[in-house]
């Protein structure tokens, strides 16, 4: 049975993003990648490689103090799931940005341990800023990129 154009249409945009994405992203310098990062979609890989992870956890707790899954979540309704973070990603992070002092955790009830609430120090007030202006060239780039492969496709209404 042949394929629906629709369906053929779809995945050669999703082939077309991802190519561009990665394009895009080239002239990075990646940061350590776990194996699991190395086979990840290469427009989520490309996000977590030019810091853009670590960017949103530090812009997030700014704006209030948070915990793993209520960062989790919100990373997800904002990037309309494209960027889904897992706990084996979350928490390491989270604990290495502990580590650096860029944030410091208490727990919620800490006889209990139950949710580890984060909120961002001077440092980390400093690095967000800085991971603001470093990652933001990478940001236009894959939204132009993926704006001209819309407008490439569907013409220039479609880009939008």
């Amino acid at each position: 049975m042949a394929a629906r154009p629709g369906a053929r249409r779809r995945r050669d945009v999703r082939r077309a993003t991802r190519e561009a994405v990665a394009s895009a992203a080239g002239a990075a310098a990646p940061l350590r990648e776990s194996p699991s990062q190395r086979q990840q979609d290469p427009i989520t890989g490309a996000l977590v490689r030019r810091d853009v992870l670590p960017l949103l956890v530090l812009h997030f707790i700014a704006e209030a103090p948070s915990y793993g899954n209520q960062l989790m979540e919100r990373i997800a309704t904002l990037t309309a799931g494209v960027l889904s973070v897992n706990p084996n990603t979350m928490y390491p992070l989270l604990r290495q940005l502990e580590a650096r002092g860029l944030i410091r955790g208490t727990w919620e009830h800490p006889e209990r341990r139950t949710r580890r609430f984060y909120s961002l120090t001077e440092a980390g007030r400093a690095e967000l800023e800085r991971l603001r202006g470093e990652v933001r060239p990478f940001l236009r780039a894959v939204r132009e990129s993926v704006e001209r492969i819309c407008g490439e496709l569907y013409g220039p209404s479609g880009s939008r």
